[in-house]
């Protein structure tokens, strides 16, 4: 049964790579034996982030771009087809950078650069599919606020709730996994999502132990989640075990959208 959870020298493309999450994300796929090319916008983050996890003894390489520059992403993934000739697993992870209420670039590069992505890796994912028995895999990393909206309660006055156009944002990118889950399941392509709950970053949690509290005091599992907490789910719907999932969204929240 142990194989069907085996990723070992499957080829993964996760971007974002160099982010709070995506880090551990990389690491954790390094470490279960795939192959992790690891995206940033900045090449300098992306190497530096290659060379821990092979330090750490996994495999991982560089693949800087910007997933919104279609002439950058095509010449990343034509590089993917010279050194692979496939892609296993692709992992949607880039977040924008916005400025408040920036809903189009909020939206351009977590719901369209996703789907460009998606489907200028087709060719590379279908060989992939031919050779996997679970198919290939794409995992698109949501969000508890792409279903369920900020309790505004949580945050203070001087704490802003989670802004609306991120969870506008990750609803979208939720709709999209049901569609393409769909319309790329004859091809066996797997199209997933993961919508990670309460996962506060390093800074907030040293910055805000009070807001940190009220969080997890709200969670039926009584505490916010730790970013390791996200490997094994994500690690589950990449691998064979996840063979017969798609289209499908799964929460690793601590029950925060069960309420």
């Amino acid at each position: 049964m142990n194989s069907v959870f085996d990723i070992r020298d499957r080829v993964v493309l996760l971007t974002g790579a160099t982010g709070y999450l995506g880090r551990i994300l990389a690491r954790g796929f390094a470490l279960a034996g795939a192959v992790v090319l690891v995206n940033s916008r900045s090449s300098s983050r992306a190497q530096a982030l290659a060379n821990e996890l092979v330090a750490a003894g996994g495999q991982a390489l560089p693949l800087a771009f910007d997933v919104t520059d279609s002439a950058a992403r095509l010449a990343a993934l034509a590089w993917v087809q010279q050194q692979f000739g496939r892609l296993d697993i692709l992992i949607n992870n880039a977040m924008a950078v916005f400025e408040p209420r920036d809903f189009a670039r909020s939206y351009q590069v977590g719901v369209v650069a996703a789907n460009d992505l998606i489907e200028d890796s087709l060719g590379l994912l279908a060989t992939s599919a031919a050779r996997n028995p679970g198919g290939a895999s794409v995992i698109n990393m949501a969000s508890m606020y792409g279903v369920v909206s900020p309790d505004p309660s949580l945050y203070g006055k001087n704490f802003p709730p989670n802004p609306v156009e991120y969870g506008a944002a990750k609803a979208g990118l939720l709709q999209l996994t049901r569609h393409l889950g769909v319309v790329l399941g004859p091809r066996r392509i797997r199209v997933n999502a993961l919508s990670p709950g309460p996962f506060p970053s390093t800074a907030v949690q040293e910055q805000s132990p009070d807001f940190i509290q009220r969080l997890g005091q709200r969670n039926p599992l009584g505490r916010i989640g730790q970013p390791e907490e996200l490997v094994g789910p994500a690690l589950f719907l990449a691998s064979d075990a996840a063979s017969y999932i798609t289209g499908a969204n799964l929460p690793v929240d601590g029950g925060w959208t069960s309420w």
